[in-house]
């Protein structure tokens, strides 16, 4: 995220590719972190609050530093939440539908998890592609935010995959003691897990694409 985006700039330039080479950095909404403005756009200042963060920091930058300084057609595209079927199952929003689908089928009783207050702009893997794409094929190097402008927070998107496989979920309690009970049923399906906690966490996020 850091020394390897200087390493393939520093490389187009030792073998003379300025010219010929057209270079995306993947940067991160998690550079705003503790935001400044809402929504945030490419003008917004950055706050990063993960080693994550800070390392995409330096991308961002050094990506800017090579195109100013060498004439490199170098550019940034700050990509929001975008998510796909192949989208690993650390990941809250993999983890949240497996967890319901192993529960529909028996296989699991409880789905646990972080922060359901996190908000968060959840687009689409194919359409930030499409994105990609079309930053390499502008006219000049320059940095992009890509977001769908919408902000949705980790409850609603656990209620939504449950409704998925028709349940309905009803919240109890507040902060760590807070669980999602399936009206059917009557059972507990989702608790809190507090080690699921970020020690500096990221609130909300939602881009400004304009």
């Amino acid at each position: 995220d850091a020394i390897g985006v200087l390493r393939l700039l520093e490389a187009i330039r030792i073998l003379g590719m300025e010219k010929e080479t057209r270079f995306y950095q993947a940067s991160t909404s998690e550079l705003y972190g503790l935001v400044q403005e809402i929504p945030q756009k490419e003008t917004t200042p950055f706050y990063p609050r993960s080693p994550y963060g800070v390392a995409k920091l330096y991308g961002y930058w050094i990506t800017v530093n090579y195109r100013e300084a060498y004439g490199m057609f170098a550019s940034n595209g700050i990509l929001f939440n975008h998510e796909s079927p192949i989208r690993g199952e650390t990941f809250v929003t993999r983890k949240i539908t497996r967890g319901v689908s192993r529960i529909e089928v028996g296989l699991e009783e409880t789905l646990y998890l972080g922060n359901l207050s996190a908000k968060r702009d959840w687009g689409h893997a194919r359409d930030y592609v499409e994105g990609m794409r079309r930053i390499l094929q502008a006219d000049k190097p320059d940095d992009f935010v890509l977001a769908t402008g919408e902000m949705h927070s980790v409850r609603e998107l656990v209620e939504l995959a449950f409704a998925q496989v028709g349940r309905r979920i009803a919240w109890r309690g507040t902060g760590v003691d807070e669980t999602g009970v399936d009206e059917n049923s009557g059972k507990t399906v989702v608790k809190i897990d507090p080690t699921y906690f970020r020690p500096t966490e990221v609130d909300l996020l939602v881009g400004d694409a304009s």
